[in-house]
């Protein structure tokens, strides 16, 4: 799979409150842009809009503290990287859903940090979702 250097870094911080209030700002900056739900324009599938706020409701729900700081300091790279990456992702159905299909990105940070960004997409809408960024396991 071939991957995609990003030019941001990943978000510092190690406490929950101060890494969510940055990407949680950068969030609200796309959020006003529209005045219907919140999107990012893919450069992979020819312009078409990927929605984010799914990303933010599992990110909600996931009770490991140190679970949702790992996947959020990766947000604004994954925004990025959807922005601009027209590399291949690796896709796949989804084994739960057959009617979706599961698309991974690879990406790597300012500081060659490798992380994955999920993204699901609906057969019968057409309609794209942002499910999850986060980095690669040791």
């Amino acid at each position: 799979m071939k991957v995609y250097k990003t030019r941001i870094s990943k978000l510092s911080g190690s406490d929950y409150k101060e890494v969510n209030k940055k990407a949680f700002g950068l969030y609200n900056e796309l959020r006003r842009k529209t005045k219907r739900r919140p999107y990012v324009r893919s450069a992979y599938f020819n312009k078409s809009k990927i929605f984010i706020e799914l990303f933010w409701l599992r990110i909600w729900q996931n009770q490991n503290f140190r679970d949702k700081i790992r996947r959020i300091k990766y947000f604004p790279c994954a925004i990025e990287l959807i922005r601009k990456s027209k590399l291949d992702p690796s896709s796949k159905q989804n084994p739960n859903k057959p009617t979706e299909i599961l698309h991974r990105f690879a990406g790597t940070t300012k500081e060659n940090d490798l992380f994955y960004v999920q993204i699901k997409e609906d057969k019968k809408t057409g309609e794209k979702w942002l499910m999850s960024a986060f980095p690669e396991e040791l």
